[in-house]
C-alpha cells in the first residue's frame, strides 16, 4: 500500500469520525428530554408529568407522545404543536392557546381544556372521556372517531367542527353555539345531552341517534327528523 493511500484510508476514516460525532450531537440537540420550554422544542416522546409548565410558549413543539400526566399547561402556547399520541390524563390547558394543533389519539381521561382557543386543531381517534371543553372555541375543529363519552361542551363553539363516528355517549352539549354546519355523521349519541340545542343547522344526523339522545321541546331538529314522543332522559335526574 503506498503511502499516498494510507493517507486518503486515513483521511476518510477521520471524515467519517467527525461525520459521526456531528450526526449524533445533532440527534442530542434535536431530542432532548431536558432542553427548556420554547418554542419548537422536540421532547419527543420524553417525560413530562406532575410538572407546573404554566404560560409557556411551545408553538410548533413536537410533543409526539409526550407524557403529559397531571402536568398544569395553563395559559400555554401551543400553536401548530404536535401532541400526537401524547398523555394528558387530568392535565389542564385551561386557556391555552391551540390553533392548528395536532391532538391525534391523546390519552386525555379528565383533562382540561376549558376556555382553550383550539381552532382547527385535530383529535381524531382521541381518547377524550370525561374532559371539560367549556367555553372552548373549538371551530372547525377535527373530532372523527374520538371518544367523548361524558365530554362537557357547555358554552363552547363547535361552528364546523365534525364528530363523525365519535363516541359521544353522555357528552353534554348543553348550552354550546354553533354557526356553521356540524357533522355527526353516524357518531354514537346514546343519552347525549342534547336539551335546548339548535340542531337544525347540522348535518349527519339519522333518526337512530336522536331516539337515543337526551332532548326537549326546545330542541331543534334538520330538516326530515322529528321528536321521539319520549326522550330518554325526561325525567332523569342530573
Amino acid at each position: 500500500m503506498t503511502l499516498r493511500r494510507t493517507r486518503a484510508y486515513a483521511a476518510s476514516g477521520l471524515v467519517l469520525a467527525i461525520c459521526t460525532v456531528f450526526a449524533w450531537q445533532n440527534a442530542t440537540a434535536a431530542h432532548n428530554c431536558h432542553a427548556a420550554a420554547t418554542p419548537g422544542v422536540n421532547w419527543h416522546e420524553c417525560g413530562k408529568k406532575l410538572l407546573i409548565l404554566e404560560g409557556q410558549d411551545l408553538s410548533g413543539a413536537n410533543l409526539f407522545g409526550v407524557d403529559f400526566t397531571s402536568t398544569d399547561l395553563r395559559n400555554s402556547n401551543l400553536l401548530a404543536a404536535n401532541l400526537e399520541k401524547a398523555t394528558l390524563v387530568r392535565a389542564s390547558l385551561a386557556d391555552s392557546t391551540a390553533k392548528g394543533a395536532r391532538f391525534d389519539r391523546i390519552e386525555a381521561y379528565r383533562t382540561d381544556f376549558s376556555r382553550m382557543d383550539a381552532q382547527g386543531a385535530v383529535f381524531a381517534s382521541a381518547e377524550l372521556q370525561r374532559s371539560n371543553f367549556q367555553d372552548a372555541n373549538l371551530t372547525n375543529v377535527d373530532f372523527t372517531k374520538a371518544e367523548l363519552g361524558r365530554a362537557q361542551f357547555h358554552g363552547a363553539d363547535i361552528s364546523g367542527s365534525r364528530f363523525s363516528f365519535a363516541n359521544l355517549a353522555r357528552a353534554d352539549f348543553r348550552g354550546a353555539t354553533f354557526t356553521a354546519s356540524i357533522d355527526f355523521d353516524r357518531a354514537f349519541f346514546f343519552l347525549t345531552r342534547v336539551e335546548g340545542v339548535d340542531l337544525s343547522n347540522s348535518a349527519g344526523l339519522s333518526q337512530w341517534q336522536l331516539n337515543m339522545a337526551c332532548g326537549d321541546a326546545r330542541t331543534e331538529l334538520p330538516s326530515g327528523l322529528t321528536r321521539p314522543e319520549d326522550w330518554p332522559c325526561q325525567f332523569q335526574q342530573e
